[in-house]
C-alpha cells in the first residue's frame, strides 16, 4: 500500500513535519508509537499529548525533532 495516498486519503496528511500533531500519526498508525517511547515519551494515553506536534513532544522529552520527523517518515512509509 503507497503511505503517502492513504494518508492523504484518510487523514488529510500528506506528510509528516515537525508541526505534525501526535494525536494524528498514532491514528494513522498507532504502531508509531514506538518512536515517540524510544525517545523517552510514554504519555501517550494522555490526552494532552495528542495535541502536541511532534517539535513540542521532542522539546519537551528531550528527542531530536528532525530524527524524529525522519525516522516517523520513513516508518510510515514502510521503509
Amino acid at each position: 500500500m503507497d503511505c503517502q495516498k492513504y494518508m492523504e486519503g484518510m487523514t488529510g496528511l500528506q506528510e509528516i513535519t515537525k508541526d505534525t500533531l501526535v494525536g494524528d500519526i498514532l491514528a494513522l498508525d498507532a504502531g508509531a508509537a514506538v518512536l515517540f517511547q524510544e525517545m523517552g515519551m510514554h504519555c501517550l494515553g494522555c490526552p494532552s499529548s495528542m495535541g502536541e506536534t511532534v517539535e513540542e513532544a521532542c522539546l519537551i522529552h528531550g528527542g531530536d525533532c528532525g530524527e524524529l520527523v525522519r525516522r516517523l517518515g520513513a516508518y510510515l512509509s514502510g521503509r
